[in-house]
């Protein structure tokens, strides 16, 4: 028949509930880990998701390499695509133009709306282009259709310019500010003419910044934007494995040759990426004070607990128990408090991110008020990823904490002598 260890069984017999202000001490210290433990889960599967939707809402729209000319246009692009696409680790090419234009629009009634996002010319095969990025598939409103003068607007440039798959925009471009200003300098008084385009579909990639500022046609009509006859700025290029993709530079920077210039995703968008990591880190570290308050708790219950047992600890040392065995009875009190605590905070913490963006709904219908603005984070909602390996942090990390906090209480009790802890009023 299996027995608990005297001393474990002791431990658990001081935590029982008596209705005391130990008891509430200890269902304080208790909550106090579980409150930590969620808290670290929910914002550190939060900030994670953050930076792998990002990361795959960067990649979905922008390719794993971009390659780009010394002289800053690339004339014989069909060969070049083809010099990429031999590597076997290329998943696909395919050149690009990008800059920026001057969209205007041309309401039937009321006045026009004025902005200046980028072009983006792409293959206008559909099955080609989803090769490369994730614009075919994301389109919530009409088809990827960018023959003859179409294009594909974002969800949040259609709102704010206010429109709907058919209607027409006129696109100021670089080639058409140059035959103005040619114009003028020609004493001609002849105006120059933007050209029309028709919004045949509206996209929407799943990140804010991108659904306001690009507008997408195919590559013969952003060359005719930009003037640049059978040339084009540069070629995406997608890989097999994204991580991949400074080793991927060097190899095909070989290939190519001094000419080129090659970049990749993380050089492009280094900078917030880096920020999300370093704000991950910050946030890790500030939020485990919380497991140290929490610790305190305990160090001062465990305390309570010595001074209240002064002299039952007298009468164990009086019988024979050693010190081990009255330091492992105390610091098993707090073993146990960690214990209870780090697991209910672990299921309330998953508890919490599987729930998180029906808790913001319904926040948001309650109060009328957005926590969480698409405008300001570029996302629909709440990401978040639960790792594995955080877990094991937070929750190991969390126990030792639990742990160490009651090692002094549990020290100074196992040092008493047995009479002057029986001589204790």
């Amino acid at each position: 028949m299996f027995r608990l260890p005297i001393e474990l069984f002791l431990a658990l017999r001081y935590l029982r509930p008596k209705r005391t202000f130990v008891s509430a001490i200890t269902l304080i210290c208790v909550i106090g880990v579980m409150l930590g433990v969620a808290v670290l889960i929910i914002v550190i599967s939060v900030m994670t998701g953050f930076d792998q939707q990002l990361r795959d809402k960067i990649i979905g729209f922008n390719a794993h390499l971009k390659v780009y000319h010394g002289d800053g246009l690339i004339r014989d692009y069909p060969e070049v695509v083809r010099t990429i696409q031999k590597h076997a680790e290329v998943v696909a090419a395919s050149p690009f133009v990008l800059g920026q234009v001057m969209v205007k629009t041309q309401p039937l009634e009321g006045r026009p709306k004025v902005m200046a996002p980028v072009v983006r010319g792409c293959s206008p095969d559909p099955i080609q282009e989803a090769k490369i990025s994730s614009i075919p598939s994301s389109l919530v409103s009409g088809t990827f259709d960018l023959s003859g003068s179409g294009v594909l607007v974002g969800k949040a440039f259609a709102r704010k310019m206010g429109l709907q798959v058919g209607d027409l925009i006129a696109i100021f471009s670089v080639a058409t500010m140059e035959r103005m200003e040619q114009s003028r300098q020609d004493g001609e008084e002849s105006a120059v003419l933007p050209d029309d385009y028709e919004v045949r579909g509206i996209f929407d990639v799943g990140y804010y910044e991108y659904n306001e500022l690009f507008v997408v046609t195919s590559l013969a009509n952003a060359q005719k934007l930009y003037g640049l006859d059978d040339s084009v700025h540069g070629i995406i290029v997608n890989v097999k494995d994204p991580e991949r993709a400074l080793v991927m530079r060097r190899e095909l920077g070989k290939i190519l040759g001094p000419d080129f210039v090659i970049s990749t995703w993380m050089e492009d968008n280094g900078d917030i990426l880096e920020a999300l990591v370093v704000e991950k880190q910050v946030m890790f570290y500030l939020l485990f004070f919380i497991m140290i308050v929490a610790a305190f708790g305990i160090t001062s219950a465990m305390i309570t607990f010595v001074v209240q047992k002064t002299r039952e600890i007298g009468v164990l040392k009086a019988l024979g128990a050693t010190n081990g065995q009255v330091l492992w009875l105390f610091l098993s009190q707090g073993l146990f408090v960690g214990v209870t605590g780090v697991v209910a905070g672990y299921f309330l913490g998953l508890l919490a991110v599987a729930y998180r963006n029906e808790f913001l709904h319904f926040m948001r219908r309650i109060t009328g008020f957005q926590l969480f603005p698409e405008s300001i984070y570029n996302f629909r909602d709440l990401p978040a990823r639960v790792v594995p390996g955080d877990l094991a942090i937070i929750c190991g990390a969390s126990l030792v904490i639990c742990v160490v906090a009651g090692l002094i209480p549990a020290w100074n009790a196992s040092r008493l002598k047995p009479v002057e802890a029986l001589r204790h009023e």
